[in-house]
């Protein structure tokens, strides 16, 4: 059993700049310093594979290095299997880390670098070898295991820093952007590469990455961070679904949501949204769950996204826009458009589509299900959602 508790962690960093917010960022300051993760609350069960997810300077590995113990812990307590851990040294935590940067020793043969942490413990060599054979065999570097890391491409590399951290079988698997080095086309091999090791080792697994494919594609959960502070946590698809607030809506999904201004009209029981002067009725779940919170009329930006948008004729509920940029993808058209101001893109597949030409500055019309609607108020709070989190 390898489960985790994060409770009221914070990490507070020395600053000289007066209260408020920080100047090089939007983490808060206090007396105290820095706030680079604040009140940071998480459960993590047995063998769960947990993305954290979120911009530069978010806050995401420096959460990953207070659980590995590179970095203390300032306020709140990290629990492993129920012992808490705040005060215990990093090599005396079960705990195994993938960097970035692959960290591999350039005098040594991959084979010595996968040993290594097994002879500092004192492991008999028999054990040791049959380790490393089979952490080689799941990675598929059994050929290279006698080569120095120079002989290896990137990923060849990122394989062996992760067969050395795999052959400790430690309780938890710490990685700290692991791909991020990598050219597209490894990064893609490498990911499927990762969701077959996560079947094949009995581990805990914590994930950092700015890349929202590569949460969406990895975590069972999802913790999106923003300026220190968790933002939302959830499955893929719940966070896809119903993202709680704006900032989540457009970090989640490519191409990203499109936001455009409009207005919520409440009659009676009834919700619409007004955009450009067509009014769309939201959906009876919608529906229901703002008049559930008691959500008045008012101004507010509607969410919608790309693959969502439709150029089906539906009688007094098109959408005039004009085009701005089209791109053949192939399978689809990214039509980049823009209503009033706002600028949007949507989908076109191309079956049925092919011969259709987008010119620049023409002019189109789009609706869109009452049911995929997304509406924002003007704190960018998610009107539909009850809570954060």
């Amino acid at each position: 059993m390898s489960t985790l508790e994060l409770k009221h962690i914070c990490k507070i960093y020395p600053n000289n700049e007066k209260k408020g917010h920080h100047k090089h960022n939007n983490l808060k300051t206090t007396d105290e310093g820095v706030l680079a993760v604040d009140d940071f609350n998480l459960e993590i069960k047995d063998k769960e594979f947990i993305v954290l997810v979120g911009p530069s300077g978010c806050g995401k590995s420096t959460t990953l290095r207070m659980v590995a113990g590179l970095e203390e812990i300032t306020k709140g307590e990290l629990y492993i299997d129920n012992k808490l851990m705040n005060d215990i040294e990093p090599k005396d935590r079960d705990i195994a880390m993938v960097f970035q940067s692959y960290a591999l020793y350039p005098h040594m043969t991959v084979r010595q670098n996968m040993e290594f942490p097994l002879k500092l413990r004192k492991m008999p060599k028999e054990e040791i070898k049959k380790k490393v054979d089979e952490a080689a065999e799941i990675l598929g570097i059994t050929e290279y295991l006698d080569r120095k890391p120079k002989a290896l491409s990137g990923g060849q590399r990122q394989r062996v820093a992760i067969g050395r951290a795999i052959v400790r079988e430690p309780k938890v698997l710490l990685m700290d952007e692991p791909l991020s080095n990598l050219d597209a086309k490894l990064r893609n091999q490498m990911r499927a590469e990762i969701i077959k090791l996560r079947s094949r080792i009995d581990t805990t697994f914590i994930y950092v990455t700015h890349d929202q494919t590569e949460a969406m594609t990895l975590g069972d959960r999802i913790v999106i961070m923003k300026d220190g502070v968790v933002q939302q946590i959830g499955t893929p698809q719940q966070v896809y679904d119903t993202p709680v607030n704006l900032f989540v809506a457009g970090f989640i999904g490519v191409p990203m949501m499109n936001f455009f201004d409009g207005e919520l009209i409440k009659d009676g029981m009834k919700y619409y949204v007004e955009l450009n002067g067509v009014k769309i009725e939201l959906s009876p779940e919608k529906e229901a769950k703002m008049a559930a919170k008691g959500v008045e009329a008012q101004k507010v930006t509607i969410g919608v996204r790309p693959e969502h948008m439709e150029l089906t004729q539906r009688e007094g509920q098109m959408i005039q826009a004009t085009v701005d940029v089209s791109e053949m993808m192939g399978s689809h058209i990214n039509v980049h458009i823009r209503v009033q101001e706002k600028e949007g893109v949507m989908i076109v597949d191309t079956q049925g589509n092919s011969n259709r030409n987008f010119r620049m500055g023409e002019t189109i019309q789009f609706t869109f299900e009452p049911a995929v609607i997304h509406v924002f108020d003007a704190e960018g709070k998610n009107l539909e959602v009850k809570k954060e989190l």
